[in-house]
């Protein structure tokens, strides 16, 4: 029988699943893909095994960090369990990371112990790790490794008996603007996420949380991992997304919920239509930046509610869904928090949104701003980063880094990261506004928009286009589409656009805006259209671009575009 007391720590949540012999964690093993089940009791065991070795193979006096650089493998959830349980902290170093930027993430964060996978050891060939002891998860020596701890059980072993304030996360956000900072997550803290987001989501025994994000990155862990082990459900783990596969490992495994993070909606919504797309069991998908359209087109297509959410890794802020919560808002502020979204320029709050009749945003040069936490913050900082700590709670307050909106009743609304902030014509504008009007236009299958520097001051809307299958890029139905929509300001209208076979992304699926920057409009192959006085756009040959470059050294602008 499952208690019902809140936990406290990461740590009892993996003993109670001690002595729980009903099916705990699925996955495929092999290149066969044979799929396997594992109890609760089992994975408990597993857990316990680790936490013994980890505490053995410890050196004396280091920081009780270790790295996992897996894919989602069981390993993966086995080593978490085995962190909680012995009082160390995970790091998860992302495989897409390579030669010394890779390194820098092994030994920022301190890790003495590196648990591998034998696809992985090309990455590290060459890297200088001092001090780091590789472990190699599918190796005979790493099963000879385990065998001596098989027996031990749940507390047998700890580095430091685990509390509320014991690290247990080290998880890197974004590197896009610098170096990957290591957010500080405590036991406490997210047992708590896991216990809130069960309740939220009625998570019980009989449901199945399919993790196909990356293990990683704080999404699959804090929103998917956490909240089955806090409601009794199982797990079934997906080593890599696969948009293709994504609907057979939902039948197969009877998954009712998953997460997802950046294009993987739009990546399952390219998949072709088949007249069985609603003969599965998920009930409930929970992530960020679907989109209110593509939201809508998945429930329509799988019969699936996509539930956005608004809460960092680092835990400064979060965003309470109600049941009152409109379309394309994610909530209210939650209890005991002062959340106002800040003109960064002034730091006064902002001015309700103005929504029309169809929630169409009509004053986001003035609605939109930075959303900050004024109130208590749950954030615990970076690891060893503490410019980067003082940046995030200026003035006492915890700045997001992210666009927001409020409308009148209070509810809050994501508009982009400040990054994505475009300023045309002294006109500051947030990317994912205009990115949720262009995706309304039927022929485009993802969109991202970005700025790009004006010829003479400012700057100027790019927007990159992937297309349906079987569509092609017409500027004149493009324009028009432009023209009918009423919360299109005279400022968003993309100046260039790009039509590119694919959408490039991060190892977490979300656009890699950093790359789409850097190229702006000299991008050969892919077709470049630019918007003419008349309004109409036409291409950006090879005399055009000639002509565009020399107004740029013309005004001494053309470093601006290697930024």
């Amino acid at each position: 029988m499952r208690t019902t007391t809140a936990p406290r720590t990461v740590a009892e949540l993996m003993a109670r699943q001690w002595g729980d012999h009903r099916p705990g964690l699925k996955y495929e093993e092999g290149e066969g893909g044979e799929r396997r089940v594992l109890t609760h009791h089992r994975t408990a065991r597993e857990a316990a095994a680790r936490a013994a070795l980890l505490v053995d193979l410890m050196p004396p006096g280091a920081e009780p960090h270790i790295g996992l650089l897996l894919d989602n493998t069981p390993e993966f959830p086995f080593w978490l369990g085995a962190a909680a349980l012995a009082g160390a902290a995970v790091a998860g170093i992302n495989p897409t990371r390579r030669g010394p930027e890779l390194a820098r993430d092994i030994l920022h964060t301190e890790c003495r112990i590196l648990v591998t996978e034998r696809t992985h050891l090309p990455l590290l060939q060459g890297l200088d790790l001092p001090g780091v002891r590789l472990l190699i998860t599918d190796t005979e020596e790493y099963a000879a490794l385990l065998a001596p701890y098989a027996a031990a059980e749940p507390g047998d072993a700890v580095l430091t008996a685990p509390g509320p304030d014991t690290r247990l996360l080290l998880y890197f956000t974004s590197g896009s603007t610098g170096a990957p900072k290591a957010a500080i997550c405590t036991q406490g803290r997210l047992a708590a996420a896991g216990a809130s987001l069960a309740r939220s989501f009625s998570v019980g025994e009989d449901d199945v949380h399919y993790v196909c994000m990356p293990l990683f990155h704080g999404n699959a862990v804090i929103a998917d991992w956490l909240p089955a082990l806090v409601g009794g459900a199982s797990v079934a783990l997906r080593r890599r997304f696969s948009a293709s596969a994504f609907l057979d490992d939902v039948r197969a495994y009877g998954a009712t919920y998953f997460t997802y993070v950046g294009r993987a909606i739009q990546y399952l919504l390219a998949t072709p239509p088949t007249p069985d797309d609603r003969t599965h069991s998920l009930r409930l998908g929970f992530g960020t930046e679907a989109g209110a359209v593509d939201a809508a087109r998945f429930a329509e297509r799988f019969g699936v509610r996509l539930v956005e959410g608004y809460g960092a890794t680092e835990g400064g802020a979060s965003v309470q869904r109600t049941a009152d919560t409109p379309p394309g808002a994610l909530g209210r502020a939650g209890a005991g928090d002062d959340l106002a979204v800040i003109d960064p320029e002034t730091g006064k709050d902002c001015p309700p949104a103005v929504l029309d009749a169809d929630g169409r945003l009509l004053n986001g040069s003035e609605a939109i701003g930075e959303l900050v936490n004024r109130g208590r913050s749950l954030f615990e900082g970076y690891w060893r980063n503490p410019d980067a700590e003082a940046a995030r709670t200026r003035e006492g307050w915890y700045w997001t880094g992210d666009l927001f909106f409020r409308d009148a009743e209070g509810f809050l609304y994501f508009a982009g990261r400040t990054d994505d902030r475009l300023r045309v014509d002294s006109e500051n504008l947030a990317a994912a506004v205009i990115e949720n009007i262009l995706a309304r236009w039927p022929a485009a299958a993802a969109v991202a928009v970005y700025a790009v520097p004006d010829e003479v001051a400012g700057d100027q809307v790019m927007a990159a286009l992937s297309l349906r299958e079987g569509a092609e890029f017409s500027p004149s139905a493009f324009a028009a589409f432009l023209a009918a929509q009423p919360d299109l300001g005279t400022k968003m209208s993309p100046r260039y656009v790009r039509v590119l076979p694919e959408m490039p992304v991060t190892a977490t699926n979300k656009v890699h805006r950093v790359s789409l920057r850097r190229a702006a409009f000299r991008c050969h192959p892919d077709p470049v259209w630019h918007r003419t006085p008349s309004g109409e756009y036409a291409p950006l040959d090879e005399q055009a671009l000639t002509t565009l470059l020399a107004t740029y050294t013309a005004h001494g602008r053309e470093s601006l575009l290697d930024r």
